[in-house]
């Protein structure tokens, strides 16, 4: 990227890395992997090393590892309290509880990384458990899309491939996290937040807790 005002826009973007998306995605069992490293006490280093050496995600090839790792390790630093550093509790839930329990966690640490996701489970998703309006289709996310880019300069100049990888991601998502039942779905599934994650917002991060179906 040369266009000096292009870099402008991004530098004053809040979406300035949400284009990551197309290649750091849902990601639940590399960050749970990730997290169980974290919580053995190794140094992001040592993580990463280690998932490189021992191609831990079991991909194909060596290729995308050390950025994955990092991403996760982003997304398991998001999870972490900086007014106590020894309060790990998401992490370990997420590392030690059921898949279910852990794939909203997952979630959050993802909202937490990544504005864009944030946004659109909150002002989406978190608006439409709210109103009770359960409908849904893939035209949700385009408009969501188009409105960023409206707001946005940075947004505006990504290219409809990346738009629309993205919006594949979104959609993914939710259906890995059972807020719909497949791609296809025109109508959202009606969520329970799982209670260690409740608990949690409800000390730290209330507004979360909206895209997890849940008041405050």
């Amino acid at each position: 990227m040369r266009d000096p005002e292009l870099l402008r826009y991004k530098e004053l973007s809040p979406y300035a890395n949400s284009g990551s998306l197309t290649r750091e995605q849902f990601l639940f069992h590399e960050t749970r992997i990730v997290g169980e490293l974290y919580l053995l006490g190794l140094t992001d280093e040592e993580i990463i090393a280690k998932v490189y050496a021992e191609n831990l995600f079991r991909y194909p090839t060596e290729k995308m590892l050390r950025n994955i790792a990092r991403a996760c390790l982003k997304r398991i630093h998001a999870l972490e309290d900086a007014e106590n550093p020894d309060d790990k509790r998401l992490i370990d839930a997420l590392v030690n509880r059921s898949s279910s329990v852990a794939k909203q966690i997952c979630l959050y640490a993802m909202m937490q990384q990544n504005r864009l996701i944030n946004d659109f489970m909150l002002k989406v998703i978190g608006n439409k458990f709210a109103e009770r309006d359960y409908s849904f289709s893939k035209l949700v996310v385009s408009s969501f899309l188009i409105d960023l880019q409206e707001q946005d300069p940075w947004v505006a100049s990504w290219s409809v491939s990346t738009l629309n990888k993205i919006r594949q991601v979104i959609v993914k998502t939710l259906v890995d996290n059972e807020y719909l039942d497949d791609i296809n779905s025109r109508q959202l599934n009606t969520i329970t937040i799982n209670p260690i994650l409740e608990d949690i917002l409800r000390e730290k991060h209330k507004p979360a807790l909206a895209a997890f179906n849940c008041l405050y």
